[in-house]
């Protein structure tokens, strides 16, 4: 197992739940460890996360 630092960009319109929105799309790349909003523009935040891989 390793780790990989991550960016995504999760749209704020479509959910409610924003928590679980971003881990679940942090779930695609691995199991998300942490993870912050670093920035938030045109309706859209950006999430940087460490995640473990296999």
């Amino acid at each position: 197992m390793t780790t990989h630092f991550i960016t995504a960009e999760v749209d704020l319109q479509a959910t409610q739940a924003l928590p679980e929105a971003i881990e679940a799309q942090l779930k695609e790349q691995g199991e998300p460890l942490r993870w912050a909003v670093t920035a938030v523009k045109d309706e859209k935040a950006q999430v940087e996360a460490v995640v473990l891989a296999d």
